[in-house]
Parts: C-alpha cells; sequence; structure tokens
C-alpha cells in the first residue's frame, strides 16, 4: 500500500492515465448501451476499450495509432472463432491453446505484436466467460468497433497525454534464433502451461475453466525467465485472494445493483491503470473485484462462484510455474545478464554522444539515451525481482541484487545530469570532459568484456591519462575562467560514473554460480 501511495509520478502521468482509462471505457459503455445493445455486448465493448488503452504502449502516437486501427484484424477473427465453437468442447480448446501461442509468439514484433496478441486472447476469453452464442456475434462486432472507435477519440482527440509527454518506447525483446528466442520460449511455455490448466480447470468446473487458462496466460505477460514468472504468479495468487475477499466485502452485497455497480467498476479501472506500473498484486486485487461486480451484474455472483475463481487461479499459476522450470527454462542469470549489459551499453552511449557534443557536434545530443536507461532499468528491476523478492531464500544474493540496483540507478541519475549539461550550448569546452567519457567508456567496455575485465581495469587504474588517450576528440585545452567553471559540472557528472561503474564491478565480476547470478 505504501509502495502505491509514494511512488514517484513524475508529471502526475499515472494519474492522468488511470483517470482517462474511466472516461475512455465509461464511454465506451455509455455508447453501446445508448446503441440499444444487450449488457454481454456493452460488457465486451467496456473490455475492448480497456485494453485498446491499457495494451497500447508503442513508443510513437503515430505507431499507436496505427496499433489501436490494427486491434479488429486481431479481435474480429478470435470472436468468430470463439462463438463458432463455444458448443464444441473439443475444438474450442484447440483453437483456444492455438489463440495462445500465436499471441505469445507474436511478442517477437515488440509493442505492436504483443498488443495484438494480447486482445486476440482476450477477445477469444471473453466468450467463454459471458457464455456468448454465434446470433450474438454481430452485436459483439458492433460493441467493440464502437468502443474501439470511442477509446481512439478519447486518447488521441480529447486526451492526448501522450502528444504533451512523449511516449517511452518500450525495449525490443531479448534476440535470439529458433528456439533460442525468448518469445519462442515463451509462446511454447505457455501453451503448455494453458493446456493443462485448461483440462484441469476443467475438472473443477465445466463452466468456469477458462479463468485457469486465463490465470497462466497472463502470467506469461511482460516476464522473460524463470525466476520473473515464478514472482509474477506469487503475486498474481496475492493479489487474487485479497481481491475475492474485497469481492465478498464489496461485490456480493450489492446483488448486481446497476448504479453502485458502475461506479465501483470505474473505481477498478482506476485502480488497475493507477497500480499496474507500481504493483501487480494491488492490479490483481482491482482486477478481481471488477470481475465479481461483472459477474453480479449477469446475476450469478456468489461466495461459491468467488472461491472457484481461487481455485482456478491456483490451478493456473501452478502450471505456469511448472512449465516455466521444466519446458524450455530461461534461467534469471541469463536475463539478468541479457538487460543489465544492454543498460551498461546505453550508458557507454550515452558517455560518447556527451564527449561528441561537448567537441561541437550538432547532432549528437546523449539526452535519448538517457530515456532509454530509464526504461531499460525498469526492466533489469523485473528481472531482478525475483532475488530481490522479500521470500526469497537466498540472503546473499538478495543483497548483490540490491547492490546492483542501486548502483544502476545512481548511474542513471548522473546520466540524466550529464544530458542535461550537455544540453546547455555553453557547457564548455574541455579537454578534461573528453578524457572522462573515454574513461567512462573504457570502465562500461571493461565491465562487458568479462575475460579481461579485471586486467583491464587494474591497467586503467594504474594508468595516468596521457594526451594520446584523448586525441580521437579534438578539442583544445581551455584556460579560459568561464569554460573552466562551465565544465565543473559536466565533470561531477563524469566521474561519478566512473565511480559507480568500478563499484559495480564486485556484485558484477563474479562466477554462474555465485550469490548474485546462480539462479
Amino acid at each position: 500500500m505504501k509502495r502505491i501511495f509514494v511512488a514517484p509520478d513524475p508529471g502526475r502521468l499515472r494519474l492522468r492515465n488511470a483517470t482517462r482509462a474511466v472516461v475512455g471505457v465509461g464511454l465506451a459503455v455509455t455508447a453501446a448501451e445508448l446503441a440499444g445493445l444487450s449488457l454481454t455486448a456493452s460488457i465486451t465493448g467496456g473490455l475492448a476499450a480497456l485494453l485498446a488503452l491499457f495494451t497500447v504502449i508503442d513508443g510513437t502516437v503515430r505507431a499507436q495509432r496505427v496499433t489501436t486501427a490494427l486491434l479488429p484484424a486481431a479481435g474480429f477473427p478470435a470472436l468468430a472463432l470463439a462463438t463458432a465453437l463455444h458448443d464444441l468442447p473439443p475444438y474450442r480448446d484447440a483453437a483456444f491453446l492455438a489463440v495462445v501461442f500465436c499471441g505469445v509468439y507474436a511478442r517477437r514484433w515488440g509493442a505492436r505484436g504483443h498488443a495484438l496478441g494480447i486482445f486476440a486472447f482476450m477477445q477469444y476469453f471473453v466468450v467463454q466467460f459471458l457464455h456468448a452464442a454465434p446470433a450474438q456475434l454481430p452485436e459483439l462486432y458492433l460493441a467493440v468497433g464502437v468502443a474501439l472507435a470511442v477509446a481512439a477519440a478519447v486518447r488521441f482527440l480529447l486526451w492526448p497525454i501522450e502528444r504533451r509527454t512523449p511516449p517511452v518506447a518500450a525495449p525490443a525483446p531479448l534476440p535470439g534464433r529458433g528456439l533460442a528466442r525468448p518469445t519462442t520460449r515463451q509462446a511454447v511455455q505457455a501453451t503448455v502451461a494453458c493446456g493443462l490448466a485448461l483440462a484441469v480447470g476443467q475438472i473443477l468446473s465445466e463452466e468456469r475453466w477458462y479463468w485457469a487458462v486465463g490465470t497462466a496466460w497472463w502470467i506469461f505477460v511482460n516476464t522473460a525467465s524463470r525466476g520473473e514468472t515464478l514472482v509474477r504468479g506469487f503475486r498474481r495468487v496475492l493479489g487474487t485472494v485479497l481481491g475475492i475477499l474485497a469481492g465478498l466485502a464489496v461485490a456480493l452485497p450489492l446483488h448486481g445493483a446497476a448504479a453502485p455497480t458502475a461506479a465501483l467498476v470505474a473505481v477498478c479501472v482506476f485502480g488497475i491503470f493507477y497500480t499496474a506500473p507500481v504493483s501487480y498484486s494491488w492490479m490483481m486485487l482491482a482486477v478481481t473485484v471488477m470481475a465479481g461486480l461483472l459477474y453480479g451484474l449477469l446475476g450469478v455472483l456468489t461466495p461459491q462462484l468467488l472461491v472457484l475463481r481461487l481455485a482456478e487461479t491456483a490451478v493456473g499459476a501452478l502450471f505456469a510455474a511448472l512449465a516455466v522450470t521444466l519446458v524450455l527454462p530461461v534461467t534469471t542469470h541469463d536475463t539478468n545478464e541479457a538487460w543489465i549489459q544492454r543498460a551498461l551499453r546505453t550508458v557507454r552511449r550515452c558517455a560518447a554522444e556527451t564527449a561528441e557534443r561537448l567537441a561541437g557536434s550538432a547532432t549528437a545530443d546523449p539526452a535519448p539515451h538517457a530515456v532509454e536507461l530509464e526504461v531499460l532499468l525498469a526492466r533489469v528491476r523485473m528481472s531482478l525481482a525475483p532475488l530481490v523478492h522479500p521470500l526469497s531464500p537466498f540472503r546473499g544474493r538478495r543483497a548483490r541484487a540490491r547492490q546492483v540496483l542501486a548502483l544502476l540507478d545512481d548511474c542513471a541519475r548522473e546520466v540524466r545530469g550529464l544530458a542535461s549539461v550537455a544540453a546547455d550550448p555553453d557547457a564548455g569546452h574541455d579537454a578534461r570532459l573528453a578524457a572522462a567519457c573515454r574513461r567512462v567508456e573504457a570502465a562500461v567496455e571493461a565491465l562487458l568484456t568479462r575475460e579481461r575485465a579485471r586486467d583491464a581495469a587494474d591497467r586503467h587504474a594504474a594508468a595516468p591519462v596521457r594526451p594520446s588517450d584523448v586525441v580521437e576528440v579534438p578539442v583544445p585545452v581551455t584556460t579560459d575562467a568561464s569554460d573552466v567553471s562551465r565544465a565543473v559540472p559536466a565533470l561531477a557528472h563524469l566521474h561519478g560514473l566512473e565511480r559507480l561503474l568500478a563499484e559495480l564491478d564486485a556484485p558484477l565480476r563474479t562466477a554462474p554460480r555465485s550469490p548474485l547470478v546462480g539462479s
């Protein structure tokens, strides 16, 4: 609870985004109701609007518009397939698993594939949730189309937050070929997990089995390693338990009353968007309460149904854990290494761009790399989450992982300051700046080159800076006192980076089975 309310929210972006989501989803449902559509269609439209506002996270507004426009291309076939096969369980289940595989595999194409895959899966899922029949398909299409149009109008015309605050592009997926590609492995893992969850979920309930499949699916969203997936599964179960308890106290007494239910659903939508960036457990609490409220509107909410929801969630989480552990596992160590290295390379690029900028280049700009570093550090935090989790039994690994995160956060602060100083046209031209930038680049290279890092660091520490070290950046040595004073802030940030990179050597320079990476 403390983390939700004290987490930084620069520009109140989370607050504005959550409020806009309430407006977008509310207007989408209102439009469906005014069009005379059924409750099933209105709920389908509301979910489509929520997904359009939640999952479309491309790095530019133009790309977000294109992805939003493509959502029907992914969702409409899934809706048609789900309604057509609804009364044919064997074919329905096989098609669902095909949608699962394709939806996860599509993440290899970045943010757009991620959004389209989720939308297709959820359109298939909502048919199971609402028990929609083939005859309802035309109005489901209409509801989704209207909802997406309304959501797009709210996002891009009525309240264009991204136009004033440019969106930050999500980092590209980790590379690889065939089964070495994380998205391919995840597609196989998720399909296996969802297949097992589907089979056992149907044993628990022939009507509500889909919650087990949904749980297994969502646990694999935004994860890349065994450890991340296990932590996410734990948090999903925890959030579901809390949500069921809240549902018993909030949703059950309403008995499906329309006005208070609609108001509480709006609160849940706000909670989903506001808490998602900082706490998956609290987001799941909001999702679970919202599901209970929708069950109340449909007239089927009972305490037994909520208990069944918990059991199905546990089944989905269990098989997700087994699949990620036994089927083509990607270790936490491998993922940690990849994301940390990408963050360090960004530091190196920022230092190089700063050197060129301070040397007089009009095109060099370290600012985009500073922004990229913030995004990558968010991914590093997710990757290291299994090691820093309070329930992790490996105290030594937890301490080292926290040390790495703290040092990388400090690096990001110095990079932000460096980019700010470099943006000043009067920052100063001093040979010491070029030398310091080169030392930062060399320090990063030493960390990235494990087999030569220790020797290189020792040689660098012992060797004085010579004129030959800086000849590649042709800047004059200034004797003007004002230029020297303007160079001081940049030098301070560069020296800070040097110190932090040197401190990173100890926790990163470890054997594969060391306290930090052996997980």
